[in-house]
């Protein structure tokens, strides 16, 4: 007698006690995966994912459901019979602050059908697996393909393989952009033929519905899904290729031509300077920050998501300040050339120097301290839908556009500017060998106030694949432009002098 209550009390100690250990595995497995996808190493994070499918495949539930929660990996356990299934419908939501209530916001979610038992005995228990990954870092094909906002949802029975479903699995992707059939489409993920090999993303036997706000995918069998993002305006891998090095070479020439210049500037130049030169200095030391902190933005996105975090706030700041400066130039020359009178203002270039350096280092600073996630990695797709480029930028649509609508308004201001200070040196007889002179002040001022940048707002159409590569040549060699036309603007100030003193 007391041999049986010592084993009946074993048994029940045991039942205590495993489902606790179990779910302690789970849950240390789910953050080491999460900790994985931080650190960007693909087949390292695969290995893991591995090992968690192992411990939720041993897993029996000691009650209905189980919920585990990282930062980039969520699992959800269920516990279910084929006499009491009816559906069911696992969704996912994470908590935001808004106005001091938390509010939810959902990501995503997944429906499945009776029959996804079928086939089971009655009271034979089975186990459902739902796994939630919200990274780029896995699963990752030969053409490395961009899928939308980085989530990828996967199902799948304990020790079972389902296939051929009548009533469809749906999968649904919350987004908040303008998608339709022609730039994304559901697709499933398809493991290599062997050890070491790459798996692909497949289309086959997949639905895809698009509503407003939501990508339905209905799949007739249980594997990991995702949206694959195929846009039809994107480059071509060639053209993306070619962008890349033009920029990467204009950047490189133009930071190094501002950095010669500034150094001119400052050890050879012995006279006080005046306000139009140091605007122009401040222009170059702006363009340098610019071109140098681009020219990091791509290896720095392989680094850690601080580093490329600072780096898309370096990059995001330096190009407020370019912009800035340049409507500081058009500002400056309307005052020179067209109000002319009464111009004197106190403090003139301290004022400029809080508008063009301290407003931007107060957005990006405020932008980091609220809303720190508006800065990281910023995936560049192709028309096939691969991220053939990775860059530290803007992660936000909102934040994008604000900074379009700004750059709109300083470009629209220098080129009333430059067009009022055309129509002046029309207006004014000159003799007949200095037209080509005023023509060349033009040019100079085209580049001086950025007007180059406009072409932006024609990436659109026919004109897309000629606008990238004029903007891309022109603004990257921007700040070898301007050095040179300060450089020949002022030896030709020099001689005049020089000629007027002999005299």
């Amino acid at each position: 007698m007391s041999t049986l209550l010592l084993t009946t009390l074993i048994l029940c100690f045991a039942e205590s006690v495993l489902p606790c250990q179990e779910i302690e595995d789970i849950q240390n497995f789910t953050h080491h995966l999460s900790e994985g996808l931080e650190q960007h190493s693909p087949q390292y994070n695969q290995d893991r994912l591995n090992q968690l499918q192992q411990v939720l495949a041993c897993s029996k539930p000691g009650k209905r459901e189980w919920h585990f929660k990282a930062r980039l990996v969520e699992t959800h356990v269920f516990s279910i019979t084929a006499d009491s299934f009816k559906g069911l419908n696992v969704t996912s939501s994470t908590e935001a602050q808004k106005k001091g209530r938390s509010m939810a916001q959902f990501k995503h979610a997944m429906r499945f059908p009776k029959e996804l038992v079928r086939g089971s005995r009655a009271q034979e228990k089975q186990t459902l697996i739902c796994i939630y990954i919200h990274s780029p870092y896995i699963f990752l094909d030969k053409q490395n393909s961009s899928i939308l906002n980085n989530h990828i949802l996967g199902a799948f029975l304990q020790n079972r393989t389902v296939t051929g479903l009548v009533n469809p699995v749906a999968i649904q992707f919350w987004h908040n952009m303008v998608l339709d059939a022609s730039n994304a489409t559901c697709v499933f993920w398809v493991p290599g033929a062997g050890a070491g090999s790459a798996g692909s993303w497949s289309r086959e036997g997949c639905e895809t519905q698009h509503e407003e706000g939501t990508v339905v995918c209905l799949c007739h069998h249980l594997t990991y899904f995702a949206v694959l993002m195929t846009q039809a305006q994107n480059l071509s891998q060639p053209e993306l290729e070619s962008l890349t090095y033009i920029s990467t070479v204009g950047c490189s020439i133009s930071a190094t031509a501002t950095f010669c210049t500034l150094l001119l500037c400052c050890f050879f130049r012995r006279r006080p300077q005046d306000n139009t030169t140091r605007i122009h200095m401040n222009l170059l030391a702006a363009l340098f920050l610019l071109n140098g902190s681009f020219l990091l933005s791509k290896p720095l996105a392989t680094s850690t998501e601080g580093l490329c975090r600072a780096a898309a706030a370096l990059l995001h700041g330096s190009l407020l300040s370019s912009l800035a400066w340049m409507g500081a130039e058009a500002f400056h020359l309307y005052l020179l050339l067209v109000k002319v009178y009464n111009i004197y203002i106190q403090q003139y270039l301290l004022k400029l120097c809080l508008f063009a350096w301290g407003l931007p280092t107060l957005v990006v600073m405020a932008v980091l301290i609220f809303s720190g996630e508006t800065y990281g990695h910023h995936f560049i797709s192709t028309t096939d839908g691969y991220k053939n480029m990775n860059m530290c930028w803007l992660t936000s649509r909102l934040a994008h556009s604000v900074t379009l609508c700004y750059a709109g308004l300083i470009l629209l201001f220098n080129m009333l500017m430059l067009v009022a200070v055309v129509a002046m040196l029309r207006r004014i007889q000159r003799q007949k060998g200095q037209a080509r002179r005023h023509w060349a002040t033009v040019l100079g001022l085209t580049c001086l106030l950025g007007t180059t940048w406009g072409l932006a707002f024609f990436s659109f159409g026919v004109f897309l694949i000629p606008q990238l590569y004029l903007f891309t040549i022109l603004n990257s060699l921007q700040g070898l432009f301007i050095s040179l036309w300060y450089v020949t603007t002022y030896r030709r100030s020099k001689s005049s002098s020089d000629s007027s003193t002999s005299r």
